[in-house]
Order: structure tokens, then sequence, then C-alpha cells
């Protein structure tokens, strides 16, 4: 039987920060604009602020969706569930904001990451801060058990190959834009966050 919670409890946020891997979906206002689901992984990179508060580092990838969907309208819905133990399903809706990885105030922001936010600050284009405002979770009897092998070090070694500048121009090139044509990266942020001085038109 599904139950909604006033908020993330001890409990649940012990759960939450233990799984490997979480969902994330948005939508653009537009009527006929693309939904996104993206799959997060590695540990660490998710936290729980407080009751009604979570943050989560957004690595670089060849999209950006969720960044430009929250620019937009900051609808989203983070899911997890449980590949062994019990079955269990949770969802947290609320509004997202992005404190992109040139911003102020980005290093208090992604300080309290701890070893996440010193290993891969290079690979972080953002963190995703959200204002929860429903927590239920669900039985989940229809998700399979299954064991995790590893976490994949193929993005920490992209990120070692490259450095900065290189990752710059990655986020310049196929990040400016959402798949809908809205804003993702803005050239300033890519500009400050790999210490550039040209970037490209959007791809």
């Amino acid at each position: 039987m599904a139950h909604v919670y006033d908020g993330i409890d001890a409990k649940l946020r012990a759960w939450i920060e233990e799984q490997p891997l979480f969902f994330v979906s948005t939508a653009p206002l537009a009527a006929d604009g693309l939904v996104n689901l993206s799959p997060k992984g590695t540990r660490g990179t998710f936290r729980v602020v407080d009751e009604h508060t979570f943050a989560y580092l957004d690595l670089t990838g060849s999209g950006v969706e969720t960044i430009a969907h929250l620019r937009e309208n900051g609808r989203i819905c983070v899911m997890f569930c449980a590949f062994d133990g019990g079955p269990k399903i949770v969802r947290l809706h609320g509004t997202g904001r992005v404190t992109f990885a040139s911003d102020p105030d980005f290093d208090a922001v992604i300080a309290p990451f701890g070893e996440a936010a010193a290993s891969r600050r290079s690979q972080s284009r953002a963190v995703i801060t959200v204002d929860v405002a429903r927590v239920a979770d669900a039985c989940g009897y229809a998700v399979p058990r299954m064991e995790l092998v590893e976490e994949r070090g193929i993005l920490d070694a992209w990120a070692e190959t490259r450095g900065p500048e290189k990752i710059a121009t990655y986020h310049s090139t196929r990040n400016a834009e959402s798949l809908d044509g809205l804003p993702g990266l803005d050239p300033p942020r890519v500009i400050a966050a790999g210490a550039t001085s040209r970037r490209p038109g959007p791809a």
C-alpha cells in the first residue's frame, strides 16, 4: 500500500542515500515537447539536505534536458527503486533550481558532497537542488531483484583525459540547448567554468 510522507524522515533518508541508482524526470511546458527521463548513478552524488530538500551533482552528459526544463518551469520528479532487499519505490516530486559550475556560490553548494565533490568537480556542470513538495512510496512488486556488479569508470576516465578546456568546448557544442531548443548552458557560464575565451555557436 502506497504511503505519503510529511517529508524525508531519517529512515527514508538512510535508504535513499544507499541506493546506487535513481531516475530523474522532467518536461517542457509545450504540449508537444519531449518528456525526459534520465538514469543517474555514482554513489555520493545524491544527498538529502533536510526533510524537504535534496540535491545532486549534474555530471557532464551528451544532453542537457534536465537543466533546460528546470530553467523553464522547475518541475521535477526523482524516483528510487530497490533492486535488493524488500520491494520498494520512492518518488520525490518538487521544484528544482540549477547552480551552475561558474556561479559564484557553486563551491559552497558542492562542498557538502565531500569526496564526490573533490573527485568529480571537473565533471560537474551544475548542482541540482530540489524543494520537495511530495514524498511517497509504492510497493515495487514488479521491480526485479538485481545485483550491483560495479560502477562504471568511463566518465571519470573521459574527464581525466580531456581537462577543463576540452570539457568546456564539449559543453558549448553539446549542452547549449535541449532537444526542443530550450536554453541549456549559457555561453558566459561555459566560458567561466572552462576558462576559455571563445565559444562556438550551438550545435
